[in-house]
């Protein structure tokens, strides 16, 4: 990774998912102390009351979070073709450290939850929230080398899309061969306007509206069509800070993912009840599951892998971050938050008391990860730094 200063872009980036941090924060308190109010009942059933044939929290977390999944997908994108991610052995580490943050904290839980009824809940540990991190390294400002704010991206993107891997296949429910064929095809005919060169965006959104119907209608998980949306969007190589189809999309949903679809979201699903026994339940062997997933399992599995890795020779480790950044790196990757919050609601679609406490337990695991990570990396200096 480069020690110089950071494109445009990426600095455009960074500012737009630290506010938006900020408006999670405000937002997740406020749906916690109405959910445990007089109000509470109330704000609840809103979330719950059909139109159009879902609930609102169903079109929050299928459609409008669909448009969050394809923010990310043009993301990865943009970093595999003129980011940190078109250098290969950069992408190596990023890769490598993101395979680790998901494997050791899903091995954590499904360990803990073997044989019961709470194991479908491995996925809740290995996801990582890029605008809490992002968050924090704000606040750390210039005493955290730019190199590892890149680096935090690099692997929560790449981590956001194991997570969209692991919903593909493991939250997925009662499969419609027929829809998913047609959301397959409506793909495929995406791209083959992209190899025409067809630069205007109207027929790939027009395409990925219909391919999110026939999705949402085949059993798997909807907003998988915003993934495959962003690599259907045509990528130039101008889009590193200019204007080509896939970097104008990008661009246009930064503010409205950071500070419209993240924040509903966030009202729609923190609404978390706080009943007189929550620490029992937080001692639960799922709850446990997902806390020492993300504080234990997300710095092990990223250290451990990352250093593995540059030992064999396999990747390499920037010349301004020292393994102390690394560690620190993983410790943010434990703030869970919208992901793992999204997969809890696909693990126990039918057991709201789960979702409660898992939720629950995800929250406080990211406080606790922010706070630490923020502690840590306060007190790394960087190689070479007196």
């Amino acid at each position: 990774m480069k020690l110089s200063k950071l494109s445009d872009t990426f600095n455009r980036f960074f500012d737009s998912e630290q506010a938006g941090g900020n408006l999670l924060i405000v937002c997740t308190v406020l749906s916690l102390v109405i959910a445990n109010s007089f109000l509470g009942p109330t704000y609840s059933d809103f979330w719950r009351s059909y139109v159009g044939g879902l609930t609102i929290e169903h079109w929050i977390n299928d459609a409008l979070m669909a448009i969050f999944f394809l923010l990310i997908g043009l993301e990865l994108e943009r970093e595999l073709y003129v980011g940190e991610l078109s250098n290969f052995r950069n992408a190596l580490l990023a890769t490598v450290a993101a395979v680790g943050g998901m494997i050791v904290p899903a091995s954590i839980h499904f360990a803990l939850n073997l044989g019961t009824s709470t194991q479908a809940g491995f996925g809740i540990p290995m996801a990582t929230d890029i605008a809490f991190a992002l968050g924090v390294l704000a606040i750390l400002g210039k005493r955290v080398p730019a190199t590892l704010k890149v680096f935090v991206v690099a692997f929560a993107i790449v981590d956001d899309l194991g997570a969209v891997v692991i919903i593909a296949i493991f939250y997925t429910a009662q499969l419609s061969v027929w829809y998913l064929a047609g959301a397959l095809a409506v793909w495929l005919f995406l791209i083959a306007l992209n190899r025409l060169r067809v630069m205007s965006l109207v027929p790939y959104l027009a395409g990925g509206a219909l391919m999110w119907f026939l999705m949402l209608k085949s059993g798997v998980h909807a907003t998988l069509a915003g993934v495959l949306l962003a690599f259907a969007v045509p990528f130039t190589a101008r889009d590193k800070e200019a204007k080509g189809p896939s970097h104008q999309l990008e661009h246009f949903l930064h503010k409205p993912v950071a500070f419209v679809i993240l924040p509903i979201f966030a009202l729609a699903n923190t609404g978390i009840v706080i009943s007189a026994d929550w620490t029992q339940h937080l001692m639960s062997a799922n709850s446990l599951g997902i806390a020492l997933g993300l504080l234990v399992g997300k710095p092990l599995g990223i250290a451990l892998f990352c250093l593995f890795a540059v030992k064999i020779g396999l990747a390499r480790l920037p010349r301004d971050l020292g393994w102390s950044h690394v560690v620190g790196a993983g410790i943010l990757g434990g703030i869970g938050f919208t992901m793992s919050i999204f997969i809890a609601n696909l693990a126990f679609p039918e057991h709201p008391q789960l979702i409660n406490a898992s939720k629950m337990a995800i929250l406080l695991a990211s406080i606790t990860a922010g706070t630490c990570g923020f502690v840590w990396l306060s007190r790394v200096k960087a190689p070479g730094m007196p």
